[in-house]
């Protein structure tokens, strides 16, 4: 495996900084394989083959976003156990609180894992299982001079939000300590993860891979992470795994 550049500790982290890795949770996802403990924190200034969901690429100029992923160990911890999905709920919540602290910008949660300024993607999260390890990745646009053409009407960066630079380190130590607090939250969790929903009660249309897409209005969040859409003949359908777009 690769040799971090530098290494420390923070609370109950252990964190370990690479130039470059080709994926930050394929990384925590082999080190689990090689028995890395709970709590292994690894950061890439440049992912060359960043993962996303429906095995979608990450990609960002080298130094311009926090490339994080974060090995959790569920076995023995029933707040860990089940579905990711309450995981990157967890993840997610850290992450607008860390957002706030450092950047002094109010985001909002996107269903199914994507952090929001006004309908602009700032981050994304994703969370990958192995057995009894859990790697929870995320990427959040920082310092972003321009971004490409095809994302400019639809992301945003830290640093356009906020006027100024921001400093990484700042973001990562804000939410590596907001994620351990959230981890911990227990039966609240779900319900402050649908406070900061910014999906619910939009109308949104729904992408499946195979089947035909659904419009209608985001109603509710169950505990496990999926959410409720009502479509217009007053239809509930509960959506696991889809792409979902807000509509104006």
């Amino acid at each position: 495996m690769s040799t971090p550049a530098r290494t420390s500790e923070r609370g109950p982290w252990r964190i370990e900084w690479f130039s470059t890795l080709d994926s930050t949770n394929r990384y925590v996802l082999d080190a689990a394989r090689e028995g890395a403990p709970d709590g292994l924190v690894v950061v890439a200034d440049e992912q060359t083959a960043g993962r996303g969901r429906l095995g979608r690429t990450w990609e960002a100029p080298p130094g311009s976003s926090l490339l994080v992923s974060v090995l959790l160990r569920r076995s023995g911890d029933p707040a860990r156990t089940g579905e990711p999905g309450r995981i990157v709920m967890a993840a997610g919540l850290a992450l607008v609180a860390a957002v706030g602290d450092v950047v002094g910008v109010e985001a909002g949660l996107k269903w199914p894992n994507d952090l929001v300024v006004d309908d602009r993607k700032l981050a994304g999260l994703l969370a990958e299982a192995e057995g009894d390890a859990l790697a929870v990745g995320a990427g959040c646009n920082v310092n972003w001079e321009k971004f490409p053409e095809e994302l400019a009407q639809t992301a945003t960066a830290c640093s356009v939000e906020a006027g100024h630079l921001i400093d990484r380190d700042a973001l990562l130590d804000a939410f590596l300590d907001r994620f351990a607090g959230t981890l911990a939250t227990g039966d609240a969790l779900v319900d402050r993860y649908r406070e900061r929903l910014a999906t619910l009660g939009r109308s949104v249309r729904v992408e499946y891979m195979r089947d035909a897409d659904l419009v209608g209005t985001a109603v509710g969040v169950t505990d496990d992470g999926a959410l409720v859409v009502r479509d217009d003949h007053g239809t509930d359908h509960t959506v696991v795994a889809a792409d979902v777009h807000h509509l104006r």
